[in-house]
């Protein structure tokens, strides 16, 4: 690692909502030289010399994801003949070709490949790249009878036992493609000193047109339009979304670590079963679960450590280790609110193995921070004396009875057992410095983890937790229909009273998070949107908070990196 990752100090804190200082000029120098990658995706999107020619195309971008020390895997998707499209089931077998090189222009060749794909993995091109140097950046293409893909560029992770200075992450969870634009893919793209970005689920939604949009309409249809089911229509979603181009943008930048969510199945999805699906009228769970982790597994560079998850885990020298969930694979159906069963030690979340698996990771891992990206928040949440009028959109957001009982139950509050072993496990082994990194809510919290939330602050924190928001996907003041910050205003000081372990919620905004990583603290910055139905959406600063090393306590920083 360089010292591109150091930021400038501040002496007073900025404003509310004022963007930050980015870095000086290496930052900007690097943030240059991404935006000439950048152009490229946006090339993909004209193929009409292409298309006139016969050429393959690679309409859908190129990607990178999974760094490690030697190696990093490369993705793109070629568009053989014009009926090849996503999910079709047509086109030739086609041979791609890939060059990796440690310069932009491509003359300094380390790693060079082929192989053929056809319709039966939807002409997509995954290639597990190995022998790179660590801590390097890296540029590569795609090549498909003459036809070039866009460059992108990517970058190794640092060798198991290198000392890191610093590493620097975008976070981003829900992008529903119906309820707005992507304009953070853009700004974190755009930024140029990221060693990668974590997709932490709902990378893409499974709701027919129109009914999960922006508060009840439509910005931009989904492909397809209705809900889908089967792998060709799983297919045709993915291959939607990789049109965007600002999220080619960002995957040609940067690479990618990404676990699912619920949605990349269906709503509140279990191991069982989902709430968004019927079974026999809309098939059986077990066809539909399976078609959805194939074309996952097709359409994201994403390398499973054990066939059919994406629980893995990735190292970053002797500064972090990342284990990485699926809270979808192994868990049992969510409980009823008020049931009681919340707290059955028979139900899990995790599943037994995965449970262990992320037990004994952390507590042998000799990194100095000890991150789990989570899909759904493990801090416990209680909803505390919301009025009626903001219980009831809170109810509908977090799936909870409308009575008001104070627990999601698709969250780890439904699976308490769970948490409390692993709590319990972090405590019993005095394993500190760990830090959850969590989506799906559609709001920004920063949390300690408590052992025991009841009697918080007396008791001890386990962990700490930075929860990034929706990028596009309803929040509570699109639910209510009010103007934005109307919610946040009423509700964060009630949720707060109710859960002294929370130190921020923001309930309305979009947006998105970056990661800064020292040996002293972990730092999230948090950043919202101006407007995610606007294209051209700006981007502002608007908090920051960080854990130091050995406090387990979430504190608010004026210093956003």
């Amino acid at each position: 690692m360089t010292s591109r990752h150091s930021s400038p100090a501040r002496t007073t804190p900025p404003a509310e909502g004022t963007a930050p200082q980015f870095p000086g000029r290496r930052a900007v120098v690097r943030a240059a030289a991404a935006t000439a990658v950048l152009a490229a995706p946006l090339a993909a999107a004209l193929p009409a010399r292409a298309a006139a020619t016969g050429a393959p195309r690679f309409l859908h971008g190129v990607a990178s994801g999974d760094p490690l020390p030697d190696g990093i895997l490369l993705w793109t998707r070629v568009t053989p003949t014009a009926e090849a499209v996503p999910g079709s089931g047509l086109g030739p077998d086609t041979e791609v070709s890939w060059v990796v090189a440690t310069d932009r222009a491509l003359t300094n060749v380390v790693a060079r490949g082929s192989l053929t794909t056809g319709a039966a993995r939807d002409h997509t091109v995954k290639a597990d790249i190995r022998g790179l140097a660590p801590a390097t950046d890296h540029w590569f293409r795609f090549t498909a009878d003459g036809a070039d893909s866009p460059v992108g560029r990517t970058r190794t992770a640092p060798a198991a036992d290198a000392t890191v200075p610093g590493l620097r992450f975008g976070v981003v969870s829900c992008a529903n493609w119906e309820a707005g634009h992507f304009s953070a893919y853009r700004h974190l793209a755009a930024r140029g000193d990221l060693d990668g970005w974590l997709h932490l689920g709902d990378y893409l939604y499974e709701y027919a047109t129109g009914e999960y949009g922006t508060r009840g309409t439509v910005v931009r249809a989904h492909e397809p339009a209705h809900e889908i089911l089967t792998l060709a229509d799983y297919r045709a979603r993915h291959g939607r979304h990789k049109t965007d181009p600002d999220l080619r943008a960002l995957h040609a930048a940067a690479p990618v670590v990404a676990i699912w969510d619920d949605h990349e199945f269906a709503d509140n999805a279990w191991s069982g079963g989902a709430v968004n699906h019927t079974e026999g009228a809309e098939g059986a769970w077990t066809d539909r679960q399976a078609a959805a982790k194939q074309a996952y597994f097709e359409w994201m560079p994403v390398r499973p450590a054990v066939e059919g998850t994406t629980y893995r885990r990735l190292r970053f020298g002797r500064l972090a280790e990342l284990s990485l969930l699926d809270l979808r694979s192994f868990r049992s159906q969510q409980a009823g609110t008020g049931s009681g069963a919340v707290d059955d030690p028979e139900r899990t979340i995790t599943g037994r193995v995965q449970l262990d698996w992320l037990k004994a990771g952390l507590a042998r891992s000799d990194s100095t921070w000890r991150l789990v990206g989570n899909s759904v928040m493990i801090s416990p949440f209680a909803v505390g004396s919301l009025t009626a009028d903001l219980l009831g959109p809170l109810a509908r957001l977090l799936g909870l009875p409308r009575e008001g009982l104070a627990v999601n139950t698709d969250q780890w509050d439904g699976y308490t057992d769970d948490r409390r072993e692993l709590l319990a496990h972090l405590r019993t082994h005095a394993i500190g410095n760990t830090v959850f990194l969590t989506g799906d809510i559609h709001m920004a919290w920063a949390n300690d983890v408590p052992v025991d939330a009841g009697t918080y602050p007396l008791s001890p924190s386990a962990a700490t937790e930075f929860v990034v928001t929706s990028m596009t996907s309803d929040n509570l003041d699109d639910i209510v229909r009010v103007p934005e910050g109307t919610v946040s205003a009423l509700a964060a000081p009630v949720i707060r009273a109710a859960n002294r372990h929370v130190h921020w919620v923001d309930t309305d905004r979009h947006g998105y998070g970056v990661l800064d990583i020292t040996a002293a603290r972990a730092q999230m910055d948090y950043y919202v949107l101006s407007d995610r139905t606007d294209p051209d959406a700006t981007s502002a600063w608007a908090r920051s908070y960080r854990t130091r090393s050995g406090t387990q306590r979430v504190e608010r920083t004026y210093d956003p990196v």
